[in-house]
């Protein structure tokens, strides 16, 4: 497998555990829809929370976040809305995005809640 794609996974598991840690429910990992991929989503209180993970070995080019573009977002928000019809769910959507930065033995995790209003 290639480094980047350990990186990612290795960047999924780390978001997934800290989700836990501040007591989310992990409902699923990868979760699938026609073109799309949502890397996490979790649900806190009345919260559904879509989650896109993005892990860098660097800041060097930029923040993880600034790597989601405008087709992605679009991607996700198709992918959720038949995830929420589907399950006939009655929640507050929001989409986040975890940033990871691992370098070395050095790990620097930003939960950034609501994330695509910035976009």
């Amino acid at each position: 497998m290639a480094d980047h794609n350990e990186l990612g996974k290795k960047g999924e598991k780390l978001a997934i555990d800290f989700l836990i840690k501040n007591e989310y429910k992990i409902l699923e990992k990868n979760y699938r829809y026609l073109k799309a991929e949502v890397d996490i989503i979790a649900k806190k209180g009345a919260v559904l929370a879509v989650v896109e993970v993005k892990t860098r070995s660097t800041d060097y080019f930029g923040d993880p976040q600034d790597f989601i573009t405008p087709k992605k977002i679009k991607l996700l928000l198709s992918a959720v809305d038949y995830y929420v019809v589907q399950r006939d769910l009655d929640v507050e959507v929001r989409f986040d995005i975890i940033a990871i930065i691992h370098q070395k033995n050095e790990t620097k995790i930003d939960h950034l809640k609501d994330a695509f209003l910035h976009f």
